[in-house]
C-alpha cells in the first residue's frame, strides 16, 4: 500500500494540549507516552478535549516492546532525555521528526537547534520561527496551524471589554507581555484568563470548551505578547469573529492587515486608540472581526492542515 494511504503509528508527548488535539485530526493511529503520575508532557489523554478514537496511551513501562512508524518529539525534555529514558534502540533508529512550537528563546537569531540533525525532519509551525531558527543541516517543513473549533461558536461582543489568553504571564514576564498587559489594563477594560491569571488580577482558567463564548462574549481579543509562535488563542478567537488587537511583531504581521481584519502596532498608545474605537463602535468591531474570521478560515482550516501533515509523513516514512 503506498505510504501516503497507510494507516500510521505514530508515538508523540502530550505538549501543547490544543494543537495536539488539531494535530490528531490527522487519521493516523497517535499514541501518547504516559507515566503513573500523568506529569509534565506524560499526561496522556487527559483534560477536557474531545480526544478521537486513533489517540492512544502508551505507558512508559510497555513503549519499548510497541511497534511504530515514526516519533514525533514536541520538547527538549523529551529529545535530551525522554527518548533514551524510555525508548528501545531500534525505536529511536525509526523516522524522527521534531515539532517546534516557538522561536529560539535565548539569542534570536543564532541559538541552533538541538535536534538540528540532516537525518531529523525539524517542522516550525510558523515561517517566523523557521527563519529565526539555526537548523544546521536538518531538512526544514513549515506546516502553518490548523484549528478545529471546540464548539461553533458566533461573536456577540456584548461586554464591553477586551479578553487577554495567557496561561502562567506572572511567571513567564515581559516576553509574553505582563508589563504591556498591565499599562493597557490601566487605560481599557481587559478580562484576563488563563492559568495562574488571578496572581496578577485575573479570571483563572477557562475550559478549553468554554473558552470560545467567553472570548466570543468580548467586544475584542488583546494579545500582550512580545515574542513567541502564532499563538492559538489568536486563531480560535479569529474563528469566532472576535476582532483582534496586538503588537506588530512575529508571525502576527502577516496574518492581520491593520485596520482591515484586526489592529496591530509597536505603539502601545496606538493600541489603546482601536481598543476604546472598538468600544464605541460595535458595528466596526464585527465588521472587522468578521473580516479576521474569514482570514482564518481560508488560511488555518484544519483540511489544510490535515492534508499537510499527511504529505509530510508519507514523505518521512516512506
Amino acid at each position: 500500500m503506498p505510504a501516503s494511504k497507510r494507516r500510521l503509528r505514530l508515538l508523540t508527548w502530550h505538549v501543547h494540549g490544543n494543537y495536539l488535539y488539531n494535530l490528531t485530526q490527522v487519521p493516523h493511529d497517535w499514541y501518547l507516552l504516559t507515566d503513573d503520575a500523568r506529569s509534565t508532557h506524560y499526561s496522556g489523554r487527559s483534560g477536557t478535549l474531545p480526544w478521537g478514537g486513533n489517540v492512544h496511551d502508551a505507558h512508559v513501562d510497555e513503549v519499548r516492546d510497541m511497534p511504530f512508524d515514526a516519533i514525533v518529539f514536541q520538547s527538549r525534555d523529551a529529545w535530551e532525555e525522554g527518548q533514551h529514558r524510555h525508548l528501545s534502540e531500534a525505536q529511536r533508529r525509526l523516522p524522527r521528526i521534531y515539532l517546534e512550537h516557538d522561536p529560539p528563546q535565548l539569542h534570536p537569531t543564532d541559538t541552533r537547534h538541538w535536534a538540528a540533525d540532516p537525518d531529523v525532519m525539524l517542522v516550525h509551525c510558523t515561517h517566523f520561527n523557521a527563519l529565526m531558527w539555526d537548523s544546521g543541516e536538518s531538512p526544514v517543513r513549515v506546516i502553518e496551524h490548523g484549528v478545529k473549533p471546540l464548539r461553533q461558536v458566533a461573536w456577540t461582543g456584548g461586554l464591553e471589554r477586551g479578553i487577554v489568553v495567557v496561561n502562567n504571564l506572572q511567571s513567564r514576564g515581559r516576553r509574553l507581555g505582563l508589563d504591556v498587559y498591565r499599562q493597557m489594563a490601566a487605560k481599557v477594560p481587559l478580562t484576563l484568563v488563563g492559568m495562574n491569571s488571578g496572581l496578577v488580577g485575573g479570571e483563572g482558567e477557562v475550559r478549553n470548551d468554554l473558552l470560545p463564548e467567553t472570548v466570543a462574549a468580548h467586544r475584542f481579543f488583546f494579545n500582550p505578547i512580545r515574542y513567541t509562535s502564532l499563538g492559538l488563542a489568536i486563531i480560535e478567537a479569529m474563528m469566532v469573529g472576535a476582532p483582534i488587537v496586538g503588537l506588530a511583531t512575529t508571525e502576527l504581521v502577516t496574518v492581520i492587515r491593520n485596520g482591515e481584519n484586526g489592529f496591530i502596532d509597536t505603539r502601545l498608545d496606538t493600541l489603546v486608540d482601536a481598543m476604546k474605537r472598538l468600544i464605541a463602535d460595535p458595528a466596526a468591531a464585527r465588521r472587522i472581526g468578521e473580516a479576521g474570521r474569514r482570514t482564518a478560515v481560508e488560511r488555518f482550516n484544519i483540511e489544510r492542515f490535515i492534508a499537510d501533515w499527511m504529505t509530510l509523513l508519507a514523505e518521512v516514512t516512506s
